[in-house]
């Protein structure tokens, strides 16, 4: 007899790979994105790095005037850095949008989106297990509620970059956004501090995938059919 907590699987994700092509196609494309978004975006922030009003000083921001590290940047000007990364910023958002149709017409999002109904009980019950508060892990499943948890909250984020990116691309002729993030230098700063937290989010992601070698092969292999 099913439970009321559980969400009845997708008759369209039978015999389907763990990992299905779409999925891993836009995902590498995404990493590779999201590397030259950072790069690019870094470069930005070197050439200008205040970020405040013409330059003023925001109190919370504590690398004011500080230019990131030659290292991390990508190009040595201004107008190649911004060049570079609306180009790149344009292909992620048509990745983005080859995932999206995917995730939601083949019926991907039944195991991979964060449903509180379903999910809520066993994230706390797996975040209970990490810190050794529970002596069991939750029943296993295809992702647990924490990965569920965060990946929604990623592609959530994705959103929010993408539009903070806009309001600082046409400012003018997209001013609803432009007031929406608090103004230009408002919008920059949501947009670097979405930056920040992918860059968090990049960093966890891979200590769990080299934790998990095999979900790493499943993310090129697709791994069997379920």
């Amino acid at each position: 007899m099913q439970s009321k907590m559980e969400v009845p699987p997708c008759p369209s994700l039978r015999k389907r790979r763990q990992q299905p092509w779409p999925i891993r196609l836009t995902h590498w494309f995404n990493v590779l994105f999201v590397i030259l978004l950072a790069g690019s975006g870094l470069q930005i922030l070197a050439a200008y790095p205040a970020l405040g009003p013409r330059g003023a000083l925001y109190r919370w921001y504590p690398f004011q005037g500080i230019a990131p590290p030659q290292a991390l940047q990508l190009g040595g000007w201004l107008a190649g850095g911004r060049h570079w990364h609306f180009a790149i910023a344009w292909l992620f958002v048509i990745n983005g949008a080859i995932y999206l149709a995917y995730f939601w017409g083949s019926g991907e999002w039944h195991r991979r989106l964060f449903l509180i109904r379903r999910d809520g009980r066993t994230t706390l019950w797996q975040l209970a297990f990490y810190l050794r508060l529970s002596k069991s892990p939750p029943p296993p499943d295809f992702y647990d509620g924490p990965q569920r948890l965060a990946y929604s909250g990623v592609i959530g984020l994705a959103a929010v970059m993408v539009l903070s990116g806009l309001a600082i691309y046409k400012p003018v002729q997209l001013h609803f956004l432009t007031i929406l993030f608090g103004g230009y230098d408002g919008a920059r700063a949501v947009h670097l501090a979405g930056l920040g937290l992918i860059a968090l989010f990049a960093v966890l992601h891979l200590v769990l995938v080299l934790s998990h070698p095999r979900e790493l092969v499943k993310m090129v292999t697709g791994g069997q059919r379920e």
